[in-house]
């Protein structure tokens, strides 16, 4: 085999060899915890997305009466 497709090949193994390695320390959320920050999420989304909506509103109807 080639030298340097030989050391190509050693240190694409020696990268995935290191991934699973950093893989296995992951420490993971717990179901309660994702589900709960999601809907968190979603919330704050929702309440800023009406809060945008009715801005967008008072606006409108500001400078309709400037007209």
């Amino acid at each position: 085999m080639d030298p340097k497709l030989e050391s190509m090949v050693n240190s694409i193994q020696s990268y995935f060899r290191g991934v699973r390695t950093e893989w296995g320390k992951i420490n993971w959320p717990e179901k309660r915890q994702v589900v709960t920050e999601t809907v968190f999420v979603i919330v704050i989304v929702f309440v800023f997305t009406l809060a945008v909506y009715l801005m967008d509103i008072i606006f409108k109807s500001i400078f309709g009466l400037l007209k």
